[in-house]
């Protein structure tokens, strides 16, 4: 039972790996518990935005994934 966790553009160095697969269910706690405290810091800022198997949530903390969701945490867009 597991919920896989993509880190997309900076997040990924940040994440030091693409993606990480850690036990369901996964909570918004949970998720901070997960990633390390300065990834953690990062991922509190409000530019940062969570998609729970492709669909972006509204507010990141009422995050809740199941066996064999994806969360994707998204960065800020940049570019022209």
């Amino acid at each position: 039972m597991a919920v896989t966790i993509l880190f997309l553009g900076p997040l990924r160095d940040l994440a030091g790996g693409a993606s990480r697969d850690v036990a369901a269910p996964l909570d918004w706690s949970g998720l901070l518990d997960n990633v390390g405290e300065d990834l953690a810091d990062v991922l509190k800022g409000e530019r940062i935005h969570v998609a729970l198997s492709g669909k972006v949530l509204i507010d990141k903390a009422a995050l809740y994934a199941a066996d064999g969701d994806e969360v994707a945490l998204l960065p800020p867009v940049s570019g022209g």
